[in-house]
């Protein structure tokens, strides 16, 4: 792969972080998309820097920029892409924060506002099914399902399947390992 330019990874950052409503999970569509069109990265590289960026702490659309720019061009492109997927929320932020007092209860913000919140479950929605059809097993969507069902409807703690996950991976592994010896 050529060297990227960093005007060409702020730019193409600033375009995610303009055009995404709902940061976060609803950014990583537009991300990828970005990024493949591009060439800079495979499909089967984005959930690796999707797993890095959740188990860093902070903001997943930031640490997805820190580590998708520094795959690109190291340090220099991780603050450039930081930057760039940042730029534009900070101002509407700011915009809000200025304005706030004479919009918060206008009932055509409240009417945009529901209207995003059903649009973003779908572009999340849409970007998981799209991911786990690439390269995922049976028992991947098991878990999938019996995590969405254990967190939505018997309201157990998302933290309590994860150590679940981990304990069972763990000791699978081993399992494994130990039938291969």
């Amino acid at each position: 792969m050529e060297k990227v330019s960093l005007w060409g990874i702020f730019t193409a950052f600033l375009k995610i972080g303009a055009f995404t409503i709902g940061g976060g999970y609803v950014m990583v569509p537009a991300i990828q998309e970005e990024m493949s069109s591009r060439g800079w990265i495979s499909d089967e590289e984005l959930p690796d820097i999707v797993a890095l960026a959740q188990a860093a702490p902070g903001l997943l659309t930031v640490n997805m920029s820190v580590f998708a720019g520094y795959k690109l061009r190291g340090v220099a492109g991780s603050i450039i892409a930081t930057l760039g997927v940042i730029l534009c929320p900070i101002i509407v932020i700011l915009l809000i924060a200025l304005f706030f007092s004479s919009i918060r209860d206008n009932v055509y913000v409240e009417k945009i506002f529901m209207g995003v919140r059903p649009a973003a479950v779908g572009v999340i929605t849409a970007y998981t099914v799209k991911l786990f059809s690439k390269n995922s097993r049976w028992w991947q969507w098991a878990v999938a399902i019996a995590a969405l069902c254990g967190i939505s409807f018997l309201q157990i703690s998302p933290i309590y399947i994860i150590l679940v996950v981990l304990t069972a991976a763990f000791f699978i592994a081993l399992y494994r390992e130990r039938r291969a010896e």
